[in-house]
């Protein structure tokens, strides 16, 4: 089995960050945190029922944003770049029910066009570990010197934590 490295948020440290998708001091974000095992990106988000559509389930916005921020973690970690969603592709195969606790999210990329777009895999699965829904997300990757100078990333490259299995 592979190791599990829990990656820090720099951007955290960067005043007024705000991003819905991973800002862990946006009171009203996902504050989404990410972990690296092999070749995936994993998270696992307690969803909580301001975030639901119609009665238990959670919104299929919402369940599209968590598997667009994932990937762009993805290129983050795997790329050591940053870059902005081109396609968002979702397909919905039932219901998530917040009541059945923590969704977990995995990611991979499976695609790599002309070092400029990355194609990542998704899926969303709910607290009892169904297969919920699925995305396809491709990415436009910024270069590494463009990723720093112009969007904050790291230069260094996103930091890895070493956490229990």
């Amino acid at each position: 089995m592979s190791k599990k490295y829990l990656i820090k948020n720099p951007f955290n440290d960067i005043p007024n960050y705000s991003c819905f998708g991973c800002a862990s001091a946006n009171e009203h974000g996902l504050r989404m945190t990410f972990y690296e095992e092999g070749d995936y990106m994993i998270s696992v988000w307690e969803p909580q029922y301001h975030f639901c559509g119609y009665n238990d389930i959670l919104h299929g916005g919402i369940q599209a944003t968590l598997c667009d921020e994932i990937a762009s973690w993805t290129v983050y970690v795997k790329r050591n770049c940053s870059g902005v969603t081109s396609r968002l592709t979702m397909k919905y195969r039932k219901p998530v029910l917040v009541a059945k606790g923590n969704i977990t999210l995995k990611s991979k990329i499976t695609d790599i066009k002309r070092d400029k777009f990355v194609t990542i895999e998704v899926k969303l699965y709910d607290g009892e570990g169904e297969l919920c829904a699925e995305g396809e997300t491709i990415f436009w990757m910024f270069s590494k010197e463009e990723s720093v100078e112009k969007y904050g990333f790291p230069e260094g490259g996103m930091e890895r934590v070493e956490s229990c299995p």
